[in-house]
C-alpha cells in the first residue's frame, strides 16, 4: 500500500470536515467530481474503504479515521516549517492543542501558561480544561496533562510530578463536625464525591503501617467537574480527598485543613502526555520542559511557593 500523491489526501481531510464531497470541492476549488475521483484513487491504493456513503452524509470508516488523525498531523507539521522558515530560526510558531485538569489549570497552570506565551509570540493556544480524559491522538491534542496511572502504553508520557493526594475539610466544617481518626470514621461525614478518570471516585484508600484499608464513602453531592468539589469544601459541605497539587494555594492559607495526617494516601503522579516519539513539534517539546522545570521549582519551594500571590 503506498499513496502515490500525497496531496491527495487534503481531499480526504476536507470531506471529513465538510461531510461531503461537495463541501471539499469548495473548500478546494476543485469539481466535485475531481474530488470523487482522488477519494476512489486514494481507497484503491490503499486497498480500503476511507468512508461509508450514504444519500445524507459520509461518515469516517476506522481505517479513514486513523489515516485522517496522521494525514492532519502530518499537514500540521508541514505548515510548522513553512512558517519556521519565514521566521526567525529560534522563534517557536504555530498553535498548542492542550488538554488539562479543571482545577490544576485555574491554581497552577494559567500563570505558567501566560508566561509561556509571552516568552514565545509567535505561539498560540488551544486549552481545554476538563477532568474527563481527553484522547491524545482522537481529539487531536498535541499535549495532555494527566493524573494517575498511564491507560495506554502507546503513549510518549513524562512525569512532571510525582503528588499525593490529601484529605482535607475546611474550619468550617470541622467546627461542626470531630475530624476523622480513622477510614471507618469517614462512613460518618459528608464526603464530596467527584469524577476521577471519567467515574465517580468513591473507594477511598489508606494505609498505615505496610496494611492498606478501602472505605466506599458516601455524601450528599457528587460532580463531574473537580473544581466545584473544591468549592464545596472551601465553604464546608464535607469532607474531599484530592491532589495536593491542586490544593496547595488552600493548605498553605489554612482555608482546607489536612486529615488523617498519620495515614498514608496512593501516590497520584502528574504526566505529560504525546500522541508518539516521532515528530513531535519542537513548541511541543519546548513546553514540556518548561512546565516540568516549573514543577521541579514548585516542588522545592513546597505549599509557601504557590501561596505566595
Amino acid at each position: 500500500m503506498k499513496i502515490d500523491n500525497p496531496g491527495d489526501l487534503r481531499v480526504l481531510l476536507q470531506t471529513a470536515r465538510g461531510g461531503s464531497l461537495t463541501a471539499a470541492a469548495t473548500a478546494l476549488g476543485i469539481t466535485p467530481a475531481a474530488a470523487s475521483a482522488t477519494l476512489k484513487r486514494l481507497e484503491q491504493q490503499l486497498g480500503t474503504r476511507l468512508f461509508e456513503r450514504s444519500t445524507r452524509a459520509m461518515r469516517l470508516t476506522a481505517a479513514g479515521q486513523t489515516l485522517l488523525d496522521y494525514a492532519t498531523r502530518a499537514f500540521e507539521l508541514l505548515e510548522e516549517g513553512e512558517a519556521q522558515l519565514a521566521t526567525d530560526a529560534g522563534a517557536l510558531v504555530g498553535t498548542l492543542r492542550v488538554a488539562a485538569p479543571s482545577d490544576l489549570t485555574r491554581t497552577v497552570l494559567l500563570p505558567w501558561l501566560d508566561e509561556f506565551l509571552a516568552m514565545h509570540p509567535g505561539l498560540q493556544l488551544a486549552l481545554s480544561v476538563g477532568d474527563r480524559p481527553r484522547d491524545v491522538v482522537r481529539d487531536e491534542v498535541d499535549l495532555a496533562l494527566r493524573y494517575g496511572a498511564l491507560p495506554d502504553s502507546r503513549l510518549v508520557a513524562r512525569r512532571l510530578a510525582v503528588g499525593r493526594i490529601v484529605l482535607c475539610a475546611s474550619p468550617a466544617y470541622l467546627a461542626r463536625h470531630p475530624a476523622p481518626q480513622n477510614p471507618q470514621d469517614l462512613l460518618r461525614h459528608n464526603c464530596l464525591i467527584f469524577d476521577r478518570g471519567g467515574k465517580p471516585y468513591r473507594r477511598w484508600r489508606f494505609g498505615q503501617q505496610g496494611q492498606w484499608t478501602e472505605v466506599t464513602v458516601h455524601g450528599d453531592r457528587s460532580v463531574d467537574d473537580a473544581s466545584l468539589a473544591r468549592d464545596w469544601a472551601l465553604a464546608g459541605a464535607g469532607i474531599m480527598l484530592r491532589s495536593e497539587l491542586d490544593l496547595l494555594r488552600h493548605l498553605a492559607s489554612g482555608e482546607l485543613v489536612p486529615l488523617m495526617i498519620d495515614w498514608e494516601t496512593e501516590p497520584y503522579p502528574l504526566h505529560a502526555l504525546l500522541p508518539s516519539g516521532r515528530f513531535v513539534p519542537r513548541r511541543v517539546r519546548a513546553l514540556v520542559d518548561f512546565l516540568a522545570k516549573r514543577f521541579e521549582a514548585l516542588d522545592a519551594a513546597g505549599a509557601a511557593g504557590l501561596a505566595t500571590p
